[in-house]
């Protein structure tokens, strides 16, 4: 309750005063008030308009679904992926996941990478010969370039995302 008071207080003394080009001109100017409704609900006559600021996502990695995806999205792209074979309980792969997404975010969609369960995708990882999780493999025009096993710093796997877009 008297949280509240002191909310009304600080909100009312913001509103009343009229601060010159600061950070508050939007609360005292009225710019977030909330739309003014008709007794009937229907229409609704909006006070001053509102930004909304959105940012660009990149999709850069994606999550492979079935064997059909994996073709599609994989073997039949023509970007250079990276293929991350992990699973839900390996320690290393989740230190090197978001390590992995974020050195091929830096390259601007130059390469995806895909992510493969091998306890859903079991068939993917034999038909890879995957024998240990984490594995990644760099895929171009289809044909395995390169492949590492285990966990690598920032610095090795920009250089072999480097050798794979040449």
């Amino acid at each position: 309750m008297a949280q509240r008071l002191l909310l009304r207080r600080f909100l009312t003394s913001i509103t009343s005063a009229k601060p010159s080009q600061s950070w508050w001109a939007p609360l005292a100017s009225g710019a977030l008030q909330t739309p003014q409704y008709s007794p009937g609900y229907l229409t609704v006559t909006p006070s001053q308009a509102r930004s909304i600021y959105t940012t660009r996502v990149c999709s850069t990695t994606f999550n492979i679904q079935d064997g059909p995806d994996f073709q599609d999205r994989v073997v039949n792209s023509e970007t250079p992926v990276v293929v991350d074979f992990h699973a839900q309980w390996c320690g290393p792969c989740k230190i090197l996941g978001p390590r992995l997404e974020k050195v091929v975010a830096k390259q601007h969609g130059k390469v995806v990478m895909a992510k493969v369960d091998i306890d859903d995708h079991t068939d993917l990882a034999l038909e890879y010969e995957v024998s240990a999780v984490p594995t990644v493999l760099a895929m171009k025009n289809g044909d395995v370039v390169d492949k590492f096993v285990g966990i690598k710093d920032e610095d090795q796997l920009e250089a072999f995302l480097k050798k794979l877009i040449g």
